[in-house]
């Protein structure tokens, strides 16, 4: 497939697929003319790094992570890493929460309060 269609399967702009490729995250064909072919495969690996990114990795964190992803191939190192990101994405989700948790505090207080016909509390 081409670059058009892989962004519009996966909802990734055209330059972020293109800074994929730069970033060693995805890989293309070229075809006779020279245009960027996609196996059906990208597909799923562009969802990934998406997802990889939305969980707050850099690229330079993701791209040591893709020879597991496409050949199996894992290193005690590369173990270590992963689970180095996953406690740090299990931190940051118990920051969230407690973030959340104060937030519902603040809105029921203002409920209450808008509920009385008093201003916020503070």
């Amino acid at each position: 497939m081409r670059i058009g269609e892989l962004a519009a399967r996966t909802g990734a702009s055209v330059r972020a697929l293109r800074y994929y490729e730069e970033q060693h995250l995805l890989g293309s064909e070229r075809s006779q003319s020279g245009q960027r072919v996609y196996s059906e495969s990208a597909v799923e690996r562009v969802w990934l790094i998406q997802q990889l990114y939305a969980a707050g990795l850099a690229s330079r964190s993701i791209e040591p992570l893709m020879p597991c992803v496409v050949s199996g191939e894992v290193t005690p190192e590369l173990l270590e890493r992963l689970r180095a990101e996953r406690n740090r994405i299990d931190t940051k989700i118990g920051d969230m929460v407690k973030t959340r948790g104060k937030l519902d505090s603040i809105i029921d207080a203002a409920a209450a309060a808008a509920h009385e016909g008093k201003p916020c509390p503070r």
